[in-house]
């Protein structure tokens, strides 16, 4: 059009061309700027504007914006419902506006009459802007719903602007380890060049994965197993496993292998009724106290400690030996609280992560692990030298098949788009048409086991069998087909 349009001109000059045409042009000029304009505003509407439910609006204190603010969220029904009105249909970045005086908390969002997973607030004294990812929106009117959740904090309001388009990726294949083995670096290459093209499916358990193929025909690339019997205090309580021989055979399988390692902590477990000793990797059933074994390196805790990773190590060289890369989880949701290893706050798990990585990679010269850390949040991050792959654990409510893109572009944001994002638990399955709308990348997904994939409530049969079938996910029969072709 550009084009023609000059020629016309230079030919005829500006007062050869019609009225018309002379109002096309003026049209299609204003209609540009105009869009320009629509897409760098940001619109903000008032929570107390909203559809309240068991809520009130409140006007006490200072720092919300307009008339007021929503709050007495207490009961699980108490919700917020807010019109957002969209300029044009697309892909909207969305901020809440909130107070969480009274400690962490989190709120369930829907959209248009779905659920759309949960929002993270911070405890926070005053009134602040959080970043909740991306919304898909209708032109017009959309309907933005926040219900009660934990309770117990204030909504101000939401805002939206129009998303920008997904830069490039900038993940190369380069693993922290130098010594990386040749296996390894092609796993990684792999999941490199599939990277915003494709998920690869996943299932926890060779067990759950191998039921997959009996129920619908399909099995998936990635199969998730656990170190935790083999944990000395759980030995030396008569625990076996045979995970490292189902590893063996998912590998000749074709399939790929993600670990995580449920620790039983290394002494002081609480055996008691109420905390048996099987319960030693969980936070209130031991005694164990990472951040005073970690200053006191000539402890027999410490000695205790490294003993365990001794014994891990044993194990992870039976897979180096078979020529097996495997994507290293250990120390999982340690930001949670719920597992010893992260009980005490951020530095002690960083130094522990630390202690590992060294141990095994340089003590024990084990090359075929791809370091996998499991958290979003900064502080708990212990560096991009030790790290391979970042990801989190994602439980939303059943039948929320969600993408996650808030999380997802924390941790994108976490590493500056320099490492893969994986997705390495979750109940449902995110729905890989709104994978591909949200610009959601992550590497792969790994369902939890038993009532997960076979209850129908977290996932329904329809729901996995449109997934496995997806032109957009990987499962294990493309996988070995693609791979062929690196």
């Amino acid at each position: 059009m550009g084009h023609l349009l000059k020629e016309w001109y230079e030919t005829k000059g500006i007062f050869g061309m019609n009225r018309w045409m002379m109002l096309f042009i003026i049209m299609f000029f204003l209609a540009g700027c105009e869009k320009g304009k629509l897409e760098e505003s940001t619109f903000i509407f008032e929570a107390e504007a909203g559809s309240l439910n068991g809520v009130g609006v409140v006007a006490k204190g200072s720092g919300y914006s307009g008339e007021g603010y929503v709050t007495g969220f207490e009961q699980a029904e108490d919700s917020v419902t807010i019109i957002v009105h969209s300029p044009l249909k697309g892909l909207y970045q969305l901020w809440v506006g909130y107070n969480g005086p009274n400690g962490d908390k989190v709120t369930q969002l829907s959209l248009n009459g779905s659920s759309f997973g949960e929002l993270h607030l911070a405890e926070t004294t005053e009134f602040v802007e959080l970043s909740a990812g991306k919304v898909l929106l209708n032109k017009g009117d959309n309907e933005i719903k926040l219900t009660s959740g934990w309770g117990w904090y204030d909504i101000d309001y939401v805002k939206i602007q129009k998303a920008e388009q997904r830069a490039k990726h900038q993940v190369e294949n380069v693993l922290v380890n130098p010594n990386a083995s040749p296996e390894a670096l092609e796993l990684h290459g792999f999941l490199v060049e599939q990277y915003g093209k494709s998920i690869l499916s996943g299932q926890q358990t060779l067990k759950n994965a191998l039921e997959l193929k009996r129920d619908y025909a399909i099995m998936p690339a990635v199969a998730g197993f656990d170190l935790m019997e083999y944990s000395p205090t759980r030995v030396e309580h008569g625990a076996s496993a045979d995970e490292v021989e189902d590893m063996l055979m998912w590998h000749d399988l074709g399939g790929i292998v993600t670990l995580a390692w449920h620790w039983n902590a290394p002494t002081e477990l609480i055996n008691s009724a109420e905390q048996p000793w099987w319960k030693g990797f969980y936070t209130e059933g031991t005694t164990f106290d990472i951040a005073e074994t970690l200053m006191h390196l000539e402890s027999e805790n410490y000695q205790l400690l490294i003993r365990d990773i001794d014994a891990i190590a044993v194990q992870l060289k039976i897979l180096q030996e078979h020529k097996i890369p495997v994507l290293w989880r250990p120390l999982h949701e340690a930001e949670g609280g719920w597992f010893w290893w992260g009980a005490k706050g951020a530095e002690p798990t960083k130094e522990l992560w630390k202690l590992l990585y060294d141990r095994l990679t340089n003590h024990h010269q084990i090359n075929n692990l791809i370091w996998v850390w499991n958290s979003e949040a900064p502080e708990w991050y212990p560096g991009d030298d030790v790290v391979d792959i970042v990801s989190i654990d994602t439980y939303t409510q059943p039948g929320d098949y969600n993408p996650i893109s808030n999380r997802y572009d924390h941790l994108v944001e976490l590493v500056k788009d320099k490492k893969l994002v994986a997705m390495t638990e979750n109940g449902p399955i995110p729905d890989p048409d709104m994978l591909e709308d949200y610009q959601a990348h992550w590497s792969w997904f790994c369902t939890w086991t038993e009532e997960f994939i076979k209850d129908g409530k977290h996932n329904s049969k329809e729901h996995i069998q449109h997934v496995l079938n997806h032109e957009y996910v990987i499962t294990l029969d493309e996988l070995n087909a693609l791979r062929k072709q690196q």
